[in-house]
């Protein structure tokens, strides 16, 4: 028997993440439709464990899949190519990480992003628009590759308290949304918050390290993440040395 959907006004709270649609049904991972995307509404679904997720034409849908994918930061797997790949950037003076200077442009990029196996994207206007009001409110962040002055990759992601929760990301250089990535761990090692929240799995994603875990105990982890101080976001040289090794340990 398929589940009834739950029908949210604008503004009225998700119900409990748990009451998401289960495995056996049309769309597992299913929790509400409707409410609005107002920063209110954005940071009590992600202080849930929820996000929203819909093309353009249908109404909100938000979902909190069981398992979730997540990247612990300290099993973040460096291969030995992206290795290189950041060696050559970070000795690089043309090559520079930004934090927030671009968020606009980040998200955009993201929106116009070939997706394989996508014709589309859910990043549709209504969603940017809610996630600039979300950055300008101080809880969602970019992180940017640039190299000679041209913004060449970069990612978005929502922060509440030490926990983070990845968006999309973007390249128009090969690995540069992979620099960006591995920018963002070192930040996350740097400031003690232990996950990036992937959402849903994907091989490119487990190639990095990212895992499944139980829903519960991803609900358990962002509780105790979010009631933790903010990350402070930005990005210094030094923190490359979070994911590369140091020139003593590499010898």
């Amino acid at each position: 028997m398929t589940p009834s959907v739950i029908w949210l006004a604008p503004g009225e709270p998700l119900p409990p993440s748990e009451q998401a649609w289960g495995a056996d049904s049309p769309a597992p991972g299913l929790l509400a439709a409707g409410g609005s995307l107002d920063t209110v509404s954005l940071q009590r679904a992600y202080a849930q464990g929820a996000f929203p997720w819909f093309s353009d034409g249908q109404p909100i849908l938000w979902w909190a899949p069981d398992p979730r994918m997540v990247l612990q930061v300290d099993e973040f797997r460096l291969h030995r190519s992206l290795r290189k790949t950041l060696e050559r950037f970070r000795a690089q003076a043309c090559c520079e990480v930004r934090v927030d200077t671009a968020f606009s442009q980040v998200i955009r990029a993201c929106a116009s992003a070939p997706r394989e196996g996508q014709s589309g994207t859910w990043i549709v206007p209504a969603m940017i628009q809610a996630y600039e009001a979300l950055h300008a409110a101080g809880h969602a962040h970019s992180v940017e590759t640039w190299v000679d002055g041209h913004l060449v990759g970069g990612l978005y992601a929502v922060n509440l308290g030490r926990m983070v929760f990845g968006e999309s990301m973007f390249a128009r250089q090969t690995d540069a949304s992979k620099i960006a990535l591995a920018a963002l761990v070192a930040l996350c090692r740097r400031q003690g918050a232990p996950w990036i929240d992937c959402q849903q799995n994907t091989a490119h994603l487990a190639s990095l390290g990212a895992r499944e875990m139980p829903r519960s105990a991803f609900l358990a982890g962002v509780r105790a993440a979010a009631a933790q101080p903010a990350l402070a976001w930005q990005f210094e040289p030094v923190y490359w040395n979070a994911v590369l090794p140091t020139q003593a340990s590499a010898a």
